[in-house]
This record gives structure tokens, sequence and C-alpha cells, in this order.
């Protein structure tokens, strides 16, 4: 004779569903099904929810055990965990955004670099610091008359220049045109690369390196020659949209436009 199949247990009952837990988010919609109120949450007092209804009607209600129906179903309210602060956002450069920002008025100091690509680089990086400091940067075309166009602008005080030079190297050409220039209004740094494009890394680009060019041949072209680029203007193009931020640039370039930007815009 066979026995009955009772199961694994007979003494068990039926499992009781888990009530979901609801965080108490402000204009969180529930109904409190014993008094069929129904409202949005407003703020918790206490172990208690307040609720406001379509009518601006607010009613207050122990958050009790599976005491609610939300989306018409059982529901335990609960306190909604802290929600960590905001962290501040951050310009291309690092710093702290100034959000809202009206670009300040130009100072009378400025900042000249080398070439219109040295400046394009610079304003991708440092745009927003400059606009919130009110200093312009402006491309020289080469150094050659570096004197001559310091004398020709006056620098003083409240009239700074900084000047970014590229391969500012002891024995380059570069470092010769500026010997000499002593000035206190004037601060002259720069960084070690051949062109202002050698300064972004070249991870950014997808480049294992940056190829070498012999001494006699422009440094752009044959750039561009080796990596497949076409012409220089298509090269700069791609540089350039591959810089998002500092981290996409090398640091000497970095220290080098964060001293001038400090040197120009003391007061």
């Amino acid at each position: 004779m066979r026995s009955v199949n009772y199961g694994k247990d007979v003494l068990s009952g039926p499992r009781r569903k888990k009530v979901p837990e609801v965080p108490a988010e402000p204009g969180l919609v529930v109904e409190d099904p014993a008094s069929g109120f129904c409202g949005a949450v407003v703020r918790l007092e206490k172990g208690n929810v307040v609720l406001e209804d379509r009518h601006g009607k607010q009613r207050l209600f122990p958050m009790r055990p599976a005491a609610f129906l939300f989306e018409g179903r059982p529901a335990t309210l609960v306190a909604p965990a802290p929600k960590a602060p905001a962290r501040p956002a951050r310009s291309a450069s690092g710093s702290v955004r100034v959000e809202g920002l009206r670009a300040r008025e130009a100072r009378g100091s400025r900042i000249w670099v080398e070439g219109v690509h040295d400046a394009e680089l610079v304003e991708r990086v440092w745009g927003h610091d400059l606009r919130v400091e009110g200093v312009v940067v402006e491309p020289l075309h080469g150094v050659d008359d570096l004197p001559g166009l310091l004398a020709g602008f006056g620098p003083e005080p409240g009239r700074r220049v900084g000047v970014l030079v590229d391969h500012l190297v002891p024995g380059s050409k570069e470092s010769r045109l500026v010997e000499g220039i002593t000035d206190p209004h004037v601060m002259i740094t720069g960084h070690p690369y051949v062109d202002v494009w050698e300064a972004v890394k070249p991870a950014a680009l997808g480049i294992p390196g940056w190829p070498e060019v012999p001494r006699g041949e422009s440094w752009k072209d044959g750039v561009c020659r080796r990596l497949g680029w076409g012409e220089p203007a298509d090269g700069w193009r791609r540089v350039l949209s591959a810089v998002s931020s500092f981290r996409d640039v090398e640091t000497p370039l970095i220290s080098a436009v964060e001293r001038l930007i400090d040197f120009v815009t003391v007061d």
C-alpha cells in the first residue's frame, strides 16, 4: 500500500512574501489602506511620515512594517540613505569650475605664446581659468623679436607679461633669444618640447610615441609624414581633439602655464 506524499514538511504553511522596503523620498506617492488617504511624501518626523494629498491636505502616519500601499502593493517605508555630498565640478585644468561664469574684464597683463597652436592648446585646457581671471592669451608667431615686442608693450605693475616658449632648454636657439631679459614684470618660462604638439601625451593620441624627425627637416611635416596624418593642418586637428583635460598633456607644460597664470594675476 503506497503512503500519501505530503511533501518535505507537512507542518510548514505557505511562505509569506517578503514586503519590499521603499525609501521615503520626497514626492513618493503611497496610500494608507486603513484610511484610504493617498498622498506624496513631504517629510519624515521621528519615525513618522507626513503625506500630502492632491488637495494640499497633510496627515501624519507611523512608518510601521507593511503599513502602506505603493503602486497597489504592500510596502514598508524606510528612511532614505544619506546622500554623499556632491563633489564640486572641475574644469579641464582641474580647478574648481565657477558656475554661471561671466568673464571678468580683461586685465592689463598678458600671456604671450609662440603661435596659434600654443594659444589653442592653452585655451583648451585653461580657458575657464583664464576667463575667471580676465587673462588674455596672445600668439606672437615666434620669439625672434621678443625684446622689441616687450619694449613696445611697456611692462609695469598691473601690466605684466608672461611668455611661454617652446624648446626652452640650455643651448637652444630659443634660450639664447630670451637671455638678458630681466624685467621684473616679465616672466619667461617654457617646456622642453620642439613644438607644443609634442607636449600632448602619445597615449591620448593612441600612438606609441612621437617619431624622431632629423634636424633640418620640418618637424610638423616630418611627424605627419611618419604617422600618416596628411598635412600639418590635419595633424593639428587630430592633436587638439585628443586633449580634453590637463591629464592629456605633459607635466612640464602644465607647470609652465600654471606659473604664468599665477604671475600675471598678481594684483
